[in-house]
């Protein structure tokens, strides 16, 4: 009987530790390579979903950062870094700041190349401290990853799998100019492909076409401009020369958070996932204090507002200009917002330092979304069908902004030069012209009739590359070759040469033969006279 009762209670746990051991033969090793900011926030919701699954993940970050904080879903190694707490906060306060300031056109474009260096810059310090910590980069060594998984807007990752002969998944929103296209090979004609900072759509005009062709020849030298110092790195850490495309080239996956729906139709290479969208989720129950808020807001409804993580303050003038277009209209709107309170702030404006963005703009009585156009953002717009107002602040939140209004989905604004009423009649159209709802409700459709979820296929990807150790079978042959044969121009030029002998052999045939033929009917001439003679 003791035997008949304790048997029930062992088979579990007998099942228990047969499945933890399955599990253990199943989980594979992840090193994560990220970069801070709101690109970190997809890439976790990736992280975690394979820690979930039994994978352990190590993810190496600068110990003064953002957002890449401790986690139960992973391993932490930090890394010194030559700057402080304090120091990021006030460079991102002053990058901010500068973003507001209102400039000519030739300036704008400097301007908008001192953002992306300050950035770039500043995560290259990062790098530069990883590389050169030596405890970190045996620790690495003896880690016995399986894959690397990093976002490659930043190339310290990308030098990493090279160092350590790991097989690399890539997880981000692009280049600058969707250079990831140019290193992968793809088919990138500038016919029907709009290039960065044009806010072109994909029906250009005879002059826009004009435009995309003189952006796309200084693509290259844009690449060289942000990315040199990383080359330099990389060939001292690697020891030898280094040609950073060539180390991008060898990315077994790269998951791009675009979709069809928002981007333009383009052409892909087969190592390319689409993943855009993989920040939406199911609207949850909001917190009490927001329902509050909501429930107050009566048959108006309410305006969410939010310039993204990056942006805590504007300068006051501007706030100002802001809150006064907000006071035009009825609905209630929730503007997240950490700077100095206007003080013509409207009563239907509540300020906030954090709102559950993606569960407002999932409650039903949300009738429009004021974004600064990061692909987060636009992508939790699209996937509960919210009308927009974009006000784009720097990078590819320009093109972003024209995609959504070239689809009839929302209006976009100049930040800089928006006055309150543009701010008042943008509002209003987006909220009370139909065609604004019914185009991003159609586009909410598309984007949401899909066999898998994108964070279901980014997690598929990564395990295969982690199980399968890479996948060079989906390596396209054109990076073995050289621009002269990708482009056949040795095939052109044996071609032409092949031609040009021809056509010199026939050509020296036929004067053959008109002298032979010349010759012959001259020397009859000369018989028959002289017989007549």
């Amino acid at each position: 009987m003791a035997f008949a009762c304790h048997r029930p209670t062992s088979m579990p746990v007998f099942l228990l530790a047969l499945l933890a051991i399955f599990a253990s033969v199943d989980s594979e090793k992840l090193l994560v390579i990220p970069q801070d900011g709101s690109h970190w926030l997809s890439m976790r919701a990736v992280v975690e979903k394979l820690s979930e699954k039994g994978h352990e993940i190590v993810v190496v970050v600068p110990e003064v950062n953002l957002l890449l904080k401790e986690s139960r879903h992973y391993m932490l190694k930090t890394y010194s870094v030559p700057y402080e707490q304090k120091d990021l906060d006030a460079g991102f306060k002053k990058f901010s700041t500068m973003l507001f300031r209102k400039v000519s056109f030739p300036y704008s474009i400097l301007q908008e190349y001192r953002n992306n260096m300050y950035v770039i810059n500043l995560f290259f310090d990062n790098c530069n401290s990883l590389l050169k910590d030596r405890e970190v980069i045996k620790f690495l060594e003896q880690g016995h990853f399986d894959a690397l998984f990093t976002d490659p807007a930043l190339p310290c990752g990308v030098i990493l799998a090279e160092y350590l002969s790991l097989p690399s998944v890539y997880f981000f929103r692009g280049f600058p100019c969707s250079l990831e296209h140019a290193i992968c090979k793809t088919p990138n004609p500038v016919s029907y492909i709009p290039r960065c900072y044009t806010r072109h759509t994909d029906r250009m005009s005879f002059f826009q076409r004009v435009i995309n062709l003189i952006v796309n020849s200084f693509e290259t030298s844009l690449f060289k401009m942000l990315y040199t110092k990383y080359q330099d790195i990389a060939s001292e850490f690697l020891q030898r020369d280094v040609h950073l495309p060539t180390l991008y080239r060898n990315g077994s996956i790269w998951l791009l958070r675009y979709d069809f729906v928002f981007e333009f139709p383009r052409p892909l290479m087969p190592n390319m996932a689409f993943i855009g969208g993989i920040n939406c989720e199911e609207g949850k129950d909001l917190p009490q204090e927001f329902e509050a808020i909501v429930n107050e807001s009566g048959e108006h409804g309410i305006v969410v507002f939010s310039l993204g993580s990056m942006v805590s303050e504007i300068p006051m003038k501007k706030a100002m200009e802001i809150a006064e277009g907000l006071g035009t209209i009825p609905q209630t709107v929730l503007w997240r917002y950490t700077g100095e309170t206007p003080p013509n702030l409207a009563k239907n404006t509540k300020l906030v330092k954090w709102l559950p963005q993606n569960d407002l703009l999932a409650h039903p009585k949300t009738r429009a979304f004021i974004t600064h156009a990061g692909s987060h953002g636009v992508y939790e717009g699209i996937c509960n069908g919210v009308p927009m107002v974009l006000m784009p602040l720097f990078g590819d939140q320009m093109d972003n902004a024209k995609r959504v209004e070239s689809r009839g989905a929302g209006v976009a604004l100049n930040i800089i030069e928006m006055t309150a009423k543009d701010i008042s009649e943008a509002l209003k159209a987006v909220i009370y012209d139909k065609k604004y709802k019914e185009n991003i409700q159609r586009l909410s459709e598309l984007h949401l009739d899909r066999p898998i979820h994108p964070l279901d296929l980014a997690v598929h990807w990564v395990e295969f590359v982690m199980k399968h150790k890479g996948a060079p079978h989906l390596r396209p042959a054109a990076h073995d070759l050289n621009w002269v044969q990708y482009h056949s121009i040795d095939v052109l030029a044996f071609l032409l040469a092949a031609s040009l002998l021809a056509l010199f052999i026939s050509m020296k045939c036929c004067m053959f033969c008109c002298r032979k033929c010349f010759c012959k009917s001259g020397r009859l001439t000369k018989k028959s006279k002289s017989k007549s003679h």
